[in-house]
């Protein structure tokens, strides 16, 4: 049986829904970003059980298929943004619909409905935040950080960070103090 959970975004949410799980004696196939497979077909008592477990740990058993999909969008994009090694090469929006399986225009349509902001603002604040923390480790510069973001240049990297942040990337790195958003909070 497939759950989707929302708010499950880290390797820290995806603990936290195996041990709620194994608290209620249920098996899993596999534990991702926002779905879970588990090897039994919940109860009544299970599923409200789980759903309080999930929502005093933040976050939340979906049943609703729209939300299911705005979760699988946002998922796709923290997989691509946050864990992928480089960004892929063709359009999000391509590489969102072929992902899903799904016409790009009605994906937008419905995560701009029911987010209130689109896919592309989405996309923007998570690169926003990938491209703070890779400033912070230091590893790279900014064009090694723009080239690995997929930006055109870094003129295209500095002009939207700063619209984000209101500051330039180099401004950034000079604040020890300004913190980063957490995914969840995105």
């Amino acid at each position: 049986m497939k759950l989707y959970i929302k708010y499950m975004v880290s390797t820290r949410c995806k603990m936290m829904v195996k041990e709620a799980l194994r608290k209620l004696g249920l098996h899993f196939i596999v534990v991702d970003l926002g779905v879970v497979d588990i090897m039994e077909v919940l109860s009544e008592e299970q599923t409200k059980s789980l759903r309080k477990m999930l929502l005093s740990a933040g976050l939340e058993l979906m049943d609703d298929k729209k939300a299911m999909l705005i979760e699988k969008i946002k998922k796709v994009i923290i997989e691509m943004v946050h864990y992928a090694e480089e960004l892929p090469k063709t359009n999000f929006s391509d590489f969102i619909s072929k992902k899903l399986d799904y016409d790009y225009t009605y994906l937008a349509n419905l995560f701009s409905e029911v987010q209130g902001t689109t896919i592309e603002q989405y996309i923007i604040s998570h690169k926003v935040e990938r491209i703070k923390e890779l400033i912070v480790y230091g590893e790279m510069n900014i064009t090694e950080i723009a080239n690995n973001m997929n930006y055109s240049s870094v003129a295209h990297l500095s002009s939207q960070f700063k619209k984000a942040t209101g500051l330039t990337p180099t401004h950034f790195k000079q604040l020890k103090e300004k913190r980063r958003i957490p995914i969840e909070e995105l």
